[in-house]
């Protein structure tokens, strides 16, 4: 068995919730190397090859099998619902839905209203806009409470010191097309944002104000006021920091890069002009 087909076989199990590993650097290799690893490139070659010696770095680390699951729906149920309440803080109908489980908000409304009954969660309008059926943990509900603008403290003055981060726009932390709906914007672009594999989000202050679309070649903005510095600062040190490799900016908001205004803030953040776009290394 070569390397190739170890790597195959290997998340394929991992892709079926069978297999398990201890390290996330397998998984980083995998996203880095631009295709799943379950569909690898395919190669032509004159007589088999032998694993290498050191392994490919798609398979590092210890692996072992997962337990079956539970042939007990209940405690199937009730693990999932424990598991949305660590994940998202405030579980609401929309984080359900984006979690695509089987029989939807439904299903899983019966637990955790089993659960509030047993005191295990609370059910409150914690995020105004969601609606009432919204349940989180003691613990998420008093953090949220801490960082109400009514409470003892206050806000960081978003002119000097605003809170900006780079998230996967699949991450449970990203409450965008998940809680809540994507913000619109005027005019057509030609496509929209989306929780998909590979693409990212920037939140300042816990607003949308850049979205990069795999690959980074593609930007679209969400703010046109003081939030967009610290947006592309925050974006400019992921890339630095390494956590995003190369990144070229092409196009911007349904046009070149070159003629948006986003062009000036990236360039003062790091970017420099090539033939192709906007360029930013580690």
């Amino acid at each position: 068995m070569d390397d190739l087909t170890l790597t195959t076989a290997l998340w394929d199990l991992v892709w079926s919730g069978r297999v398990s590993g201890d390290t996330l650097a397998p998984l980083r290799a995998t996203l880095g190397s631009g295709r799943p690893a379950h569909r690898p490139a395919t190669t032509r070659r004159r007589r088999a090859v032998l694993p290498s010696r050191s392994g490919s770095p798609l398979v590092g680390g210890r692996w072992w099998l997962l337990p079956s699951p539970s042939p007990d729906t209940t405690q199937r149920a009730h693990a999932q619902a424990e598991v949305l309440l660590e994940r998202h803080g405030v579980v609401t109908r929309g984080a359900v839905m984006a979690e695509r489980l089987p029989g939807g908000f439904a299903a899983v409304y019966q637990v955790l209203r089993a659960f509030e009954e047993s005191g295990r969660c609370r059910r409150g309008y914690f995020v105004e806009g969601l609606g009432g059926a919204q349940f989180a943990l003691p613990g998420a509900v008093d953090r949220m409470r801490a960082l109400s603008p009514n409470a003892s403290g206050s806000f960081a003055d978003t002119a000097s010191g605003q809170s900006a981060v780079v998230l996967a726009s699949a991450d449970p932390a990203n409450p965008y097309g998940a809680a809540l709906p994507w913000p619109t914007r005027p005019g057509e672009v030609g496509h929209k944002p989306g929780r998909k594999a590979g693409a990212l989000v920037v939140l300042v202050d816990g607003h949308l104000v850049l979205y990069v679309e795999r690959g980074g070649k593609t930007l679209l903005s969400f703010a046109d006021d003081g939030r967009l510095r610290p947006a592309v600062d925050a974006l400019a040190l992921a890339v630095r920091d390494g956590a995003l490799g190369k990144l070229t900016v092409e196009r911007a908001d349904g046009g070149s890069i070159t003629d948006s205004p986003l062009a000036a803030a990236l360039e003062e953040a790091g970017f420099h002009p090539t033939p192709r776009g906007l360029r930013l290394r580690a």
